[in-house]
């Protein structure tokens, strides 16, 4: 069925491979959900060469008001939303896949600003973080205390920077981070984008409450698994409510991204293009 607006006009920033996913998915789909792809932008045009037509290959980012986007999806870097993601909200709505670029305070604090001043919303996508809308309730309850989220891969996974990517693993499993996710952040950008999910599902805690664990273990080839610990306050009985949700999701060796985050992000895309432009950052 299609959107109620039709066609909302899609563009995408990044033609990695979650870029390319995306992409694929508006050109065959989208006209069906009325969708409408109306640029790619990579930082490197020539990816885009025999892939993209001409016409929907964007050379300048600064002139993406010139094809009259309703939503803008970024699946790039960080760098992408802290250069660029409050001009990007002068002339649309934000879907943020790189959500550990809001760790940096001055780029949230951006963001909201210039969410505000345009009238357009910052969405945030889940992408690996599983039970996000119950971690938000939960929060908002006022019956969330705690809150870890543990990532494992092979180290080939790993896209670490600063004093993370000189460290090496001395045995087979190796805890590489284990601290506030707002630490984490500007030293694995893209490896820590599922607890900067976390922490803005749970504003209480926010990025300097909620732990982030970052684990190298060799025996995870071909998967990255996240964990989820959860706890309350302690009840009547001393006894606190706890919840620990463990996610395996099979992946491409070296990869990033894992296959079951892709489809995830697609249906983050469609998502929120059902939702009204609320100014505010929002999970999605």
């Amino acid at each position: 069925m299609a959107l109620d607006r039709v066609p909302r006009k899609v563009g995408i920033v990044g033609y990695g491979r979650l870029g390319q996913s995306l992409v694929s998915h508006l050109l065959t789909q989208g006209s069906e959900l009325g969708l409408e792809l109306v640029f790619v932008w990579n930082r490197d045009p020539g990816r885009m060469a025999g892939s993209i037509p001409p016409s929907l290959q964007l050379q300048n980012l600064a002139a993406l008001g010139e094809r009259h986007p309703d939503l803008v999806v970024e699946v790039a870097h960080p760098k992408i939303i802290q250069e660029s993601g409050a001009e990007i909200l002068r002339y649309a709505n934000l879907l943020v896949g790189s959500p550990s670029a809001l760790a940096d305070q001055a780029t949230e604090r951006q963001l909201l600003e210039a969410s505000y001043r345009w009238g357009h919303a910052v969405f945030v996508a889940r992408g690996a973080l599983w039970g996000a809308e119950d971690i938000t309730r939960l929060d908002e309850a006022g019956g969330l205390q705690s809150l870890r989220v543990t990532m494992a891969t092979h180290p080939d996974g790993f896209r670490l920077e600063g004093p993370l990517a000189t460290m090496r693993s001395t045995g087979p499993r190796a805890v590489l981070y284990e601290g506030p996710v707002r630490g984490l952040c500007p030293h694995a950008p893209r490896n820590s984008n599922t607890m900067a999910a976390a922490a803005l599902a749970a504003p209480s805690l926010g990025f300097d409450r909620v732990i982030g664990v970052l684990v190298a273990d060799f025996s995870l080839k071909n998967m990255h698994v996240v964990d989820v610990e959860l706890s309350g306050p302690p009840g009547p009985t001393g006894q606190s409510f706890a919840v620990h949700t463990h996610r395996e999701n099979p992946a491409e060796p070296g990869a990033v991204t894992g296959s079951a985050t892709v489809t995830t992000f697609w249906r983050s895309l469609v998502g929120c293009c059902q939702l009204p432009s609320k100014p505010g950052i929002h999970l999605c």
